[in-house]
């Protein structure tokens, strides 16, 4: 898992993720009470994947993670590196208490929803997300 204290090994692996990373975005991220990231690595130490997570709680419901993002650079993919990532925050959710895991995508996003039903996850097909890109 990255600490708080290792801002800089995610600005070192922005390749992975949809924009470059600042230094003041891993700081805060990491810094912030629930926020989680693991980091996979090659043998020789470069970074080949990530998921990031986000403890919630609710006060009528208990904890649960929301798996806020997941990548895994296109040369390792299919390789397992999706799922050790998912199973070491599900581990790590279980550690915290949580009872429950979920997450969104793109219903085109076949690799995805292939991948998060493998490692036991069901697929709401009644959902709908709604969000707001200006505040």
């Amino acid at each position: 898992m990255v600490t708080a204290d290792d801002p800089a090994t995610l600005v070192a692996n922005s390749a992975l993720f949809d924009h470059q990373v600042s230094a003041e975005g891993a700081a805060d991220f990491l810094s912030r009470p629930g926020h989680i990231l693991f980091l996979a690595l090659s043998p020789d130490g470069e970074g080949v994947g990530f998921v990031s997570g986000v403890e919630m709680r609710h006060p009528d419901k208990q904890p649960e993670m929301f798996v806020y993002e997941l990548g895994v650079d296109k040369d390792w993919r299919r390789r397992g590196v999706a799922k050790a990532l998912l199973g070491a925050l599900r581990g790590e959710a279980r550690s915290r208490g949580c009872t429950g895991m979920w997450t969104g995508t793109e219903a085109a996003n076949g690799p995805a929803i292939a991948t998060y039903q493998s490692m036991g996850a069901t697929v709401d097909t009644a959902s709908v997300f709604i969000t707001w890109d200006k505040l």
